[in-house]
């Protein structure tokens, strides 16, 4: 039998060294309000139409 490839785990200790990392790579963290998304919008919706016809 083959033997199965261990899942990586993610523990507190593993986000704070990748935070760690980012931010003295020269990333930035920003502060996003509640009820705001961090995601820019780059097209308008797309509606879609299901008639046949």
């Amino acid at each position: 039998m083959s033997k199965k490839p261990e899942k990586a785990t993610l523990n507190s200790a593993t986000i704070e060294e990748q935070t760690a990392a980012f931010l003295k790579s020269g990333g930035a963290v920003e502060y996003v309000g509640k009820g705001k998304s961090g995601q820019f919008a780059s097209q308008g919706s797309k509606q879609i139409n299901v008639r046949a016809g």
